[in-house]
């Protein structure tokens, strides 16, 4: 079903898209479109299934959980919940909160893979020289032969890996909350940090934001890094220490690729946006085409499970 039902005993959930755009809902449901208007389109009382509006950040996500009384599942549209987490304590026991995985994965791992190559051929510099008519050729540096540390080696982690596979880099070593083997190599903790980082070429960040990273890349974390060493964040803004991270971009010791910042949105005249050696893009790594059909058949295959009294997937925190 693709369209509200009328049913007053049938649970409400709510979607940040309409229901009619979304293939394969069940029946069942009562569809009530929210996405982060003012008003609410419905008692939020009612609501049983809220699907948190994609990229409207933290305010509106939490605004109507006071509320939320008999929700019993929470989905967000993103592969991180730090946006949802403030409100999670206003809930009642036993709510479930899913994040986004299989829907970013793709997109985030293609803008980290872009923002390595644009950062390391230069291409910021040449698009400038083109604006300014200007033939700025040279050497520059290859991802062929590099050594690249992966922090955050999840899901999205490991589509970077994915993606960087032909590219014939020295090394790739990976980096997770817990360690474990898989089919590529050893996956190291965070407390092997410090033995991994002098031997790093570029980082990649794509860890969660939790109170285990924020903060992580700190000035020794950056000092860790070798002269020269690229910096990628396609995690969260609050991962890095902005100011620790400026003192090494302005010194020239350090590159960075930033797709979040902290703050963020980027203010103007924040001076970040003309540090040396830093290429910044708004928080788009999950914004692409791949979006939209990945989220729609997420909404629908959890709905469907919901539904159906079948556990729903993707649980990463569950209220209590």
């Amino acid at each position: 079903m693709t369209s509200t039902t009328n049913s007053t005993a049938a649970p409400d959930v709510w979607l940040p898209l309409a229901a009619d755009e979304i293939e394969g809902l069940p029946e069942g449901l009562n569809y009530r479109f929210w996405d982060g208007a003012q008003d609410y389109p419905a008692d939020p009382a009612d609501c049983a299934f809220y699907v948190v509006p994609y990229m409207k950040g933290p305010k509106v996500a939490v605004r109507p959980l006071d509320g939320m009384t008999s929700v019993r599942v929470v989905q967000t549209l993103s592969a991180g919940i730090d946006h949802v987490e403030p409100g999670l304590g206003r809930l009642p026991a036993g709510v479930r909160l899913c994040n986004a995985k299989g829907v970013h994965e793709a997109s985030t791992a293609e803008l980290a893979l872009a923002l390595v190559l644009a950062s390391l051929r230069g291409l910021p510099g040449f698009v400038r020289g083109q604006d300014d008519e200007e033939w700025r050729s040279g050497f520059y540096p290859a991802l062929a032969d590099k050594s690249v540390l992966i922090v955050g080696y999840g899901s999205i982690g490991s589509a970077v890996e994915d993606r960087l596979a032909p590219f014939e880099c020295a090394r790739v070593a990976r980096v997770a909350r817990s360690a474990r083997t898989t089919a590529r190599g050893p996956v190291h903790t965070l407390d092997d940090l410090p033995a991994l980082l002098p031997e790093a070429d570029i980082v990649i960040l794509s860890t969660p934001l939790n109170p285990s990273t924020q903060g992580l890349v700190d000035a020794e974390f950056l000092a860790a890094m070798p002269d020269g060493a690229l910096l990628v964040n396609v995690a969260r803004g609050g991962v890095v220490d902005t100011k620790a991270l400026l003192a090494e971009l302005e010194s020239g010791r350090l590159h960075a690729a930033l797709d979040v910042t902290d703050p963020e949105p980027l203010p103007a005249g924040h001076p970040l946006w003309h540090a040396p050696n830093v290429l910044i893009t708004p928080h788009v790594g999950g914004s692409t085409s791949a979006f939209l059909p990945r989220a729609k058949r997420l909404i629908s295959g959890q709905l469907s499970r919901f539904a159906a009294g079948e556990p729903v997937h993707n649980v990463v925190r569950t209220t209590g």
